[in-house]
């Protein structure tokens, strides 16, 4: 390793030790001086240390017998200066925190790995400590105000995913080509992540936002169950302009969620699919905008359950494993028609369950045919919601829709046609 990438490491150490002080003085500006333990000269030295203890540990001989005693000894002086001074200001203030120490330890071993580690992970380590630390007024006030079931059930279902998912067979199983159990199971996690990171923004957020707002993240939830909501709540609503507002939002959401995983999982087909997609989401994006203008309703409050609960997660394993099934049997003995027939029938219901059926069969599929399937499948499941806000909802909540689903679905057909034509 040359002189250069030495100064680099060095220097990486120095700027997580600096970026870590920084966040940490500007909590305790206003403290005089004296009276804080650690500043940002302070946590860029610690990294400097860091860098320092890992420079003396690649200059050992590994075959010495001292290899670690150097980081040991530099961690425990650290750890131990920190504590003191760290018992001496908790005392002094009555107040009793062990972050500054566990932020030293961390700084320090990040300076460290800066030396002897991976630059690129450590960098992102960095990164993420930093965002941590910047995070606690948020992150105490999400703790307040999230409910101990939803809690519980994210708990539960992150054990599920590192205890049962190594133990989960991968090989296909079943008849048709099989479904590969533990691809269903990281599929599922992947999409209920997404739908609780949705939920617990719609619970730190309140139910003060606007319908708009609500419905934009009820789309990354549910965008028919947000539909089915918001229409039953259109029937006893003063007004229907921004619960219509809401709902469309929702659909809006849900293209770009299914543009999304097309690029994640079947990124051969987003040449065809991302522009229709996109310019769909725009045009209902922008009848939302314009039913909510000036309107001040209160947001929805009847959104869909905790999607972390292990009824929602289990249902959605069983909605990926038949449309997976339904659509390899449907190909195998239809054709390309069983398959698009297999695609309106699941869109009925949800369309993230085709985008994934349909990426997870690429390898034997047609693009073409692939592309069409998930096409057909959005467009379904636009006019299933349109029809559920028909006979869910008032008269003026159902026209919203259905306006605003017929200019998205004419829209993207039109980006189909110009990019065929060009």
């Amino acid at each position: 390793m040359d002189h250069v990438e030495l100064f680099q490491r060095v220097g990486l150490a120095i700027a997580i030790g600096a970026a870590v002080g920084v966040e940490r003085h500007w909590r305790e500006r206003d403290e005089p001086a004296g009276s804080r333990t650690a500043g940002i000269r302070t946590f860029i030295m610690v990294g400097m240390v860091g860098g320092i203890a890992g420079l003396i540990e690649r200059s050992l001989n590994p075959g010495s017998g001292y290899a670690g005693i150097v980081t040991v000894g530099f961690l425990i002086a650290v750890a131990a200066v920190m504590a003191v001074f760290e018992l001496r200001e908790a005392i002094a203030e009555e107040s009793f925190s062990a972050t500054s120490v566990i932020v030293a330890i961390l700084t320090f071993g990040l300076g460290v790995l800066a030396v002897i580690g991976d630059m690129v992970l450590v960098s992102a380590a960095g990164a993420a400590l930093v965002t941590i630390l910047a995070s606690r007024n948020f992150l105490h006030a999400s703790i307040r105000r999230l409910k101990w079931i939803e809690l519980r059930s994210a708990v539960i279902l992150i054990a599920m995913t590192f205890m049962l998912l190594p133990i989960i067979p991968a090989e296909p199983v079943g008849p048709f080509g099989g479904i590969s159990p533990r691809n269903l199971i990281i599929l599922v996690i992947t999409l209920a992540s997404i739908s609780f990171a949705a939920y617990l923004a719609v619970r730190m957020l309140g139910a003060s936002r606007g319908d708009l707002l609500a419905g934009a993240i009820g789309g990354l939830i549910s965008s028919t169950g947000t539909t089915v909501a918001f229409a039953r709540r259109s029937l006893v609503a003063a007004g229907t302009g921004s619960l219509a507002a809401g709902a469309i939002a929702a659909g809006a959401v849900s293209l770009l969620r299914t543009a999304a995983l097309v690029v994640m999982l079947a990124p051969s087909l987003a040449a065809d699919l991302i522009l229709p997609l996109g310019v769909g989401a725009v045009v209902m994006l922008g009848h939302a905008a314009f039913l909510s203008f000036g309107r001040q309703e209160p947001a929805a409050d009847n959104l869909p359950g905790n999607p972390f609960e292990l009824p929602a997660v289990a249902k959605m394993a069983a909605l990926l494993a038949g449309v997976a099934f339904l659509a390899r049997a449907a190909t195998q003995y239809f054709g390309s028609e069983g398959l698009i027939v297999a695609s309106a029938l699941s869109a009925l219901a949800d369309v993230d369950a085709v985008t994934v059926t349909v990426a997870g069969m690429l390898p034997t599929l047609e693009p073409k045919l692939a592309a069409q399937a998930i096409g057909i499948g959005v467009i379904v499941n636009m006019a299933a919601k349109a029809a559920y806000a028909a006979v869910f909802g008032s008269r003026g909540f159902a026209v919203h829709l259905v306006v605003a689903s017929l200019l998205s679905i004419a829209a993207g057909m039109a980006a189909v046609w110009a990019r065929a034509v060009v």
